[in-house]
Formats: C-alpha cells, sequence, structure tokens
C-alpha cells in the first residue's frame, strides 16, 4: 500500500460519513430536510463540510498503520496522537464526528495493515488495537466515559473492545435489507434502526437517562418489527418516531457513527467484489 491507496481509505471512510448523513428520515438526528441539525444544533451542511476536515488524519492513520505492520501499542499510541489532532481540526473546522472519528479511524488502520481482509478480519485487527491502552490520553475522562461509568454501559470503547459488533450488527441488516428488495436508502435506513434498537447509546443516556435509551431502542424495534423502512406501516412508524424524537430532543449519535464504519466496511467489500 502507497500513500494514494492510503488517501483512498481515507476517501472511502468520509464518503461512508456523508452517506449516513444524507439518508433521511433518521430519527432525532440530521438530515437533508432542513439546514439546522434539530436536536445537536449543528446546520447539516456545516456536517457535510466538516466531514471532509477527516479525511487527513484518516490517511495519517492509514499510513501510521501500514509503516507499522501490525496493531502494536506502539500504533494505537500513534494513533491516539492523530485522532486528538484531527478532533482539533474538526473544531476549527465547525465539530461533530468525534464518534465517527472513533470508530472510522480504527477500522481505517485496520483496514491499512491488510489490504483485502474481509469485514470480519478487520474488525478483528481494530478490536487488537482497541485493546492497547492509550496512555497518552488525557487523564481527565470524556464526557461519554463518565456516563458509561455512570450507568455500566460499555461506550465507544467497551464498543470498539468487543470487535464493533453494532458495526456488525448493521452490515448484516444493510445485507439482509437489500436481498428482501428494499432500496438503497431503505436498506442503511434499517441498518441504523438495527443498532438504534441494541444500541447503550451514552449520549442518550446523557440527555434522556435509561428510561429514554429504552424508549429509543423501542421505538426502533417498532420500526423494524413492523417490517422496516420499506414497507408502508414501517414508514409510518418511522415517520413517528421521527416526529417524537425531535421533538423530545435526543439524538442518537452513537447508532450513526457505528452505521458509519458499517458503510465503510460494505464499500471495502464491494470495492473487492
Amino acid at each position: 500500500m502507497d500513500s494514494r491507496e492510503d488517501e483512498a481509505l481515507a476517501r472511502t471512510a468520509v464518503t461512508a460519513l456523508t452517506g449516513q448523513l444524507a439518508l433521511t428520515p433518521k430519527p432525532g438526528l440530521p438530515d437533508p430536510r432542513d439546514r439546522c441539525a434539530r436536536g445537536t444544533g449543528r446546520d447539516h451542511r456545516t456536517l457535510r463540510w466538516t466531514a471532509k476536515a477527516l479525511a487527513p488524519g484518516l490517511a495519517a492513520m492509514a499510513a501510521a498503520a501500514r509503516r507499522t505492520g501490525a496493531p502494536t501499542p506502539g500504533l494505537r499510541a500513534e494513533l491516539g496522537a492523530i485522532g486528538r489532532s484531527t478532533e482539533h481540526t474538526l473544531a476549527l473546522a465547525g465539530g461533530g464526528h468525534r464518534g465517527a472519528l472513533w470508530t472510522l479511524g480504527l477500522l481505517v488502520a485496520a483496514a491499512a495493515l491488510a489490504p483485502g481482509t474481509a469485514p470480519a478480519g478487520v474488525l478483528a485487527r481494530a478490536r487488537q488495537l482497541a485493546a492497547h491502552p492509550d496512555r497518552a490520553a488525557p487523564r481527565r475522562p470524556s464526557r461519554g466515559a463518565a456516563v458509561s461509568a455512570k450507568y455500566g454501559a460499555p461506550g465507544a470503547r467497551g464498543e470498539a473492545r468487543a470487535g464493533f459488533p453494532h458495526v456488525r450488527r448493521a452490515g448484516e441488516a444493510l445485507a439482509g435489507a437489500r436481498a428482501a428488495g428494499a432500496t438503497e436508502s431503505q436498506a442503511r435506513l434499517d441498518a441504523l434502526l438495527t443498532v438504534m434498537s441494541t444500541l447503550q447509546d451514552t449520549e442518550l443516556l446523557h440527555t434522556a437517562g435509561p428510561a429514554g435509551l429504552r424508549h429509543v431502542q423501542a421505538g426502533a424495534r417498532t420500526v423494524l418489527e413492523a417490517g422496516g423502512a420499506a414497507t408502508p406501516a414501517g414508514t409510518s412508524a418511522l415517520t413517528a418516531l421521527d416526529t417524537d424524537l425531535h421533538s423530545r430532543g435526543w439524538a442518537p449519535r452513537g447508532s450513526a457513527g457505528l452505521l458509519a464504519g458499517a458503510l465503510f466496511l460494505d464499500a471495502l467489500q464491494g470495492a473487492r467484489g
């Protein structure tokens, strides 16, 4: 792999993120229907713009992985340093995407370690990377880490250390919906809802508490049990869930970032096919 391939991995990851942003209706999340990112206070167009600011950092992560050649503690430390620098760039560009950066950064690095590896292999290498502590990380815990500790939720780190099970589930849901005849947008919405139905989203725990999280999970399951986004009943349930979450100001941001990870792996698999 050379620098062009590192940049290609970064572009694929950014495209996955902007593809997630383009979906509508995304319950509680910003989408193209309005200029203001409802429930988040961020403009949707700004989020699309700042997604592009991830590209240099993601390419640097791929290059670091290629140079190192193995999921070592040293590579994990380098990825952490690149990630913090990229977070600063994101903040200057307008903010957002911290969760997606964590997911996509690990997956891009894992993909660079073994080009051509199937999604299961990429997830396994990401798990190995996440298992190493980032000793240079700030000592003060992030809000997500604090919420995770308070409620006993795995959080972003736990999800990564488990090999991103919700990324895997989203990929399976994506394939299943396509096979059942759903359009690409419908399949992606079903994949998002699959993640929402079981993820212990620390953002939701922070804003809505455990009862609110269960409410969102149950709402996502209701849409899927009604047939998903490809059916009239599922569409009706999805519209109701979207209205409900936006009115409450509850944003399942963790699910959105994990869907972006699934779309990244899906794109890599499609490129190999």
